[in-house]
């Protein structure tokens, strides 16, 4: 599949704020510390009130996945395909990129990721 330049410009118009438009797409980025994601997983949302249909995830070993335009056409792609409308999608890593209970123990902290281990990962702050 060729780059394209505007996968980037998609996903950023499409996930504005304002009016949410069905199929909705979900975007999430993952990463071993708030500065480098490495993981990222797109959903779509068929219908409000819907639980997502459809799950893909891109792993990145060199650099950053939010910058890596095969990355972006990819999940560009693959929302084009499944007719997605709107696209939510945070400004930030929000945890490690390791599955729990499948890469390691439910309720235990990921061994791979130190930096989450008692963070919040939808603020990035410690836990009390």
């Amino acid at each position: 599949m060729p780059i394209r330049r505007d996968a980037d410009k998609w996903l950023r118009k499409k996930a504005k704020p304002g009016v949410l438009r069905f199929p909705a797409g979900s975007v999430a980025f993952y990463g071993p510390d708030d500065r480098r994601a490495t993981k990222v997983a797109a959903a779509v949302i068929p219908h409000e009130g819907g639980e997502a249909t459809t799950l893909q995830r891109w792993i990145v070993t060199d650099g950053d996945a939010r910058r890596d335009s095969t990355v972006l056409n990819e999940v560009t792609a693959f929302f084009k395909q499944h007719g997605v409308r709107s696209v939510g999608m945070l400004d930030r890593i929000i945890g490690c990129p390791h599955e729990e209970g499948i890469d390691y123990p439910k309720g235990e902290p990921c061994p791979a990721c130190p930096f989450w281990t008692g963070r919040d990962r939808w603020t990035g702050l410690m836990e009390r």
